[in-house]
């Protein structure tokens, strides 16, 4: 029987039997409630830093190894396909496409803050957002998860090059894009060429 399972069984077995206080010690010594603080996160990496972690990364998710696509690019695919591409500005899934969860990268503590972990680079990881939210305050260990190594840019680049590309033949796409989403493709395409240019 899986340990911790094993732990309840036997605190459920001290009940059956009326015994209480055998169950709280039972709890107490191999299974402790050990509060976590939820921290309030003042985020440290801008665009251009998330952009070079997730070049660092090759754009994979470090959780599930799968491949994760640029931001602007997600965007940019809402701007071009509107409603079979949807994106609600803050989120609402039913008003989102899928892929926004599934392939948007973001920045993860390996280590909570909450369980100790430090604010920067040696705690970075690019994760999907899905990932991320799975995660929340646990450790690759609670979760029983693995962290994979990163990915090689030069194989995956989650379209960053097409970006750049198709910006650059179409720029009246750019142009011609209501705010906020012109602002929010501009950040991501700008840190992109920023970090295309380091990595030549």
């Amino acid at each position: 029987m899986d340990s911790k399972a094993g732990v309840l069984f036997d605190v459920c077995v001290a009940l059956q039997v009326g015994d209480s206080r055998s169950a709280k010690a039972t709890l107490r010594s191999r299974y402790p409630f050990v509060p976590v603080e939820k921290k309030i996160v003042v985020r440290r990496f801008s665009v251009r830093k998330s952009m070079d972690l997730f070049m660092r990364d090759g754009f994979i998710d470090r959780y599930t190894r799968n491949r994760l696509i640029n931001p602007g690019v997600l965007r940019l695919l809402h701007v071009v396909l509107g409603d079979d591409f949807p994106a609600h500005p803050n989120w609402k899934v039913s008003e989102t496409h899928r892929a926004f969860w599934e392939l948007f990268p973001t920045v993860d503590h390996v280590l909570p803050l909450s369980r100790g972990g430090r604010d920067d680079e040696s705690n970075w990881v690019t994760a999907s957002m899905l990932s991320d939210r799975a995660k929340d305050q646990w450790t690759v260990d609670d979760l029983g998860w693995e962290l994979h190594p990163a990915g090689a840019v030069e194989e995956w680049d989650g379209l960053s090059r097409w970006l750049v590309d198709y910006l650059a033949a179409s720029p009246t796409v750019l142009a011609e894009a209501a705010e906020p989403h012109r602002g929010y493709i501009r950040r991501w395409l700008t840190a992109t060429k920023a970090a295309l240019e380091a990595d030549d």
